[in-house]
């Protein structure tokens, strides 16, 4: 099973490589990544569209017209429609999120920043997310770019990750320490 995830983890890195390769070459690092950023919380935010990635039972075509009618809907840019049609055509978007993932990383890598992720139990406000952002800046000591996702089974507060370190506030964390403490304690839970 690891190398099963190995074989997709450089599947993803394969493409996402020719992609930023493809984007630099035609001067849209920017506005490809731009569109990346929209499909990832499109995928985040839609059961449905997360089921038409993965499935092995859609067929090639019926991907590759649906992608093209998400992206239309998007507003993406040529190169990343054609970029997204490939892989529909090759039956690879069920690497798409690790694709996604590795171009933006390779952006933040190329520029000098620091990629952190948040985890969050309801959306964040620009103001929160700048605050996030700024908390960051300080304890690293260089550029970050904050990644937030929405996961209401933290119940409240968040989970941030940035290189190896990780900061979890979640009640539902909490929550779960303290059931283990009255478990060890004896108490009923």
């Amino acid at each position: 099973m690891a190398s099963e995830g190995t074989g997709v983890s450089e599947l993803s890195g394969r493409y996402s490589t020719a992609l930023f390769e493809l984007a630099d070459e035609n001067k849209a690092l920017d506005q490809v990544a731009g569109d990346l950023t929209a499909l990832k919380q499109l995928l985040a935010e839609s059961a449905d569209l997360r089921r038409l990635v993965q499935s092995p039972v859609i067929s090639r075509g019926e991907q590759g017209r649906a992608m093209a009618a998400v992206l239309d809907r998007a507003g993406v840019s040529d190169l990343t429609k054609r970029f997204i049609g490939l892989v529909a055509k090759n039956r690879r978007l069920f690497a798409l999120p690790g694709m996604i993932n590795g171009y933006l990383a390779e952006l933040a890598r190329r520029r000098g920043e620091t990629t952190a992720h948040v985890t969050a139990a309801k959306p964040l406000s620009d103001a929160q997310v700048e605050a996030v952002t700024d908390a960051l800046k300080k304890s690293v000591g260089s550029k970050v770019t904050v990644s937030v996702t929405v996961d209401p089974a933290l119940i409240g507060g968040m989970i941030v990750k940035y290189g190896s370190r990780m900061v979890d506030t979640s009640v539902r964390t909490k929550l779960d320490k303290l059931q283990l403490a009255m478990k060890a304690s004896g108490g009923q839970v």
